[in-house]
């Protein structure tokens, strides 16, 4: 009826996790699968920091790859019941990793690695997050909402957009219970095949409707639906064999009023699964602009742009940053009046968090390489009234769609802030363009709390940005870059 997964394996004990994932990191040696080949450089970046620690023990054997992967498999000293910051933060990121692969194997990796975590860290945020998004991908939304309720209890803020996912599986739950309610109604003799198991009752209607009689097939097509929903199958399983009904019914039923209260319901409960629900569908009345209207609203105006730094938030320049005609913020900022400065006009944001966004700004920028993905995060993540202007497809990646830099001119994937500064420069309409704080993470960061723990990205080319810059500066400080 439904793909069935292998049996999980539970972890709880870092030395059996870490085992597992010594274990693992030899079958992934020779994956062709990109995911996969991240999750092996994870991998390997764990077991170092392990081996690091255990020949840190004075009866420790001794270091080196061979011996490292030794330990890792056969078994090492425990940690300490309070699991160090930094094997912690390797543990989540193989997690992660895990979890985006999406084969069962990796799956099972996932939830030791989660188990683990939340055993030594029973209020780490980033473990109950992890927990949550693996029990969704395995089909447990219930188990899902509980975790994910559990993270929002530990945090202030709500970057990732949490609650309207717990909303939109809640809604999601009870729109398929009324929708299996409305099935049962409309088919009455699906309840006859109620306690027969519910994969004789499925394979004895698609038989039914190969041989054309559409009349028997459909009760026990229903009656197997409401046999699965009864015994809590996993939420993924039903909603495939759903699917799988309206696929075959779609096409034969000549009951039009039926079949639309039927689909009306269908689609409002995968909406609410994909971005849970919407109160505004207009979002505020937001405007558009294209790259001809962004030049006019910020031609002949001074612009700052203003770094995530630890320089900015150990500085004292908020009163010369809102002296600027415009100020540009970036992805997870953090606003200190003294050391930041009030004032955001623009907002330049990667498309795949939601930090800041119910932020209110006049102008909201979001840059994603994939116009697919980068749709889906305006359709589920725009807060209304919180932007009266948002750019449009033409500003959605400007070092590649308006500079036309390909991976050959440049290879690493470009920061918010280069694609914010390049898209100014390209412009040329600022009669005063400074950059503050850009020491490119040399000080650290300086982020909203909950995004202080995202790792700087490798997939950057941070000494190639700066190198950019740097062959554009007119005039440089030690507080500031300026373009003009």
């Amino acid at each position: 009826m439904t793909r069935v997964r292998n049996r999980r394996e539970r972890g709880g004990e870092p030395a059996a996790c870490l085992r597992a994932c010594a274990v693992h990191s030899g079958k992934l040696v020779g994956s062709l699968d990109r995911r996969r080949v991240e999750l092996a450089e994870e991998l390997r970046k764990l077991l170092v920091v392990w081996g690091t620690r255990s020949t840190e023990e004075p009866a420790a054997p001794p270091s080196g790859a061979t011996a490292l992967l030794k330990r890792a498999v056969k078994g090492s000293p425990a940690p300490a019941p309070a699991i160090p910051g930094d094997l912690l933060d390797a543990l989540l990121a193989v997690g992660n990793k895990a979890l985006q692969c999406g084969y069962d194997d990796e799956l099972n990796l996932a939830l030791v690695v989660s188990d683990t975590v939340l055993a030594q860290r029973k209020n780490s945020r980033a473990g109950w997050r992890l927990r949550a998004r693996l029990l969704e991908a395995l089909g447990d939304e219930a188990g899902a909402v509980e975790a994910y309720e559990k993270y929002l209890s530990l945090t202030d803020t709500d970057g990732f957009g949490i609650r309207s996912r717990v909303a939109g599986l809640r809604g999601a739950a009870e729109q398929e219970r009324e929708l299996l309610g409305l099935l049962a109604r409309q088919c009455p003799r699906a309840r006859d095949h109620a306690r027969r198991p519910a994969t004789d009752v499925w394979a004895e209607g698609l038989a039914a409707h190969d041989a054309g009689d559409w009349a028997a097939a459909e009760p026990l097509l229903v009656g197997a639906l409401l046999i699965l929903a009864e015994d809590q199958t996993p939420a993924a399983g039903l909603r495939e064999l759903l699917d799988q009904y309206l696929d075959l019914r779609i096409p034969l039923d000549r009951d039009l009023p039926a079949l639309t209260e039927v689909l009306a319901l269908y689609a409002e409960q995968r909406r609410n699964r994909m971005r849970g629900p919407v109160a505004d569908p207009t979002v505020g009345g937001v405007r558009w602009i294209s790259l001809g209207e962004f030049r006019n609203r910020i031609a002949g105006k001074s612009v700052c742009l203003v770094a995530n730094s630890g320089w900015v938030g150990a500085g004292s320049l908020g009163p010369e940053i809102d002296a600027y005609d415009l100020v540009v913020r970036f992805n997870s900022y953090r606003i200190d009046p003294e050391h930041t400065g009030s004032r955001t006009d623009i907002h330049a944001t990667i498309h795949k968090h939601a930090f800041n966004w119910d932020q209110k700004v006049s102008t909201r920028l979001v840059f994603g390489g994939v116009s697919g993905d980068w749709k889906w995060s305006l359709r589920n993540r725009l807060v209304p009234g919180a932007q009266e202007y948002l750019g449009d497809e033409s500003l959605r990646w400007p070092v590649r769609n308006i500079g036309r830099l390909g991976s050959d001119a440049w290879s690493g994937i470009p920061t918010t802030g280069f694609n914010m500064l390049f898209l100014l420069d390209f412009l040329d309409v600022s009669p005063k363009l400074d950059l503050i704080g850009f020491d490119f993470y040399e000080s650290g960061a300086y982020r909203v709390p909950e995004a202080m723990k995202l790792a700087i990205t490798s997939v950057h080319e941070y000494t190639s940005e700066k190198e950019w810059v740097m062959q554009r500066a007119q005039h440089v400080t030690d507080t500031r870059i300026s373009l003009r």
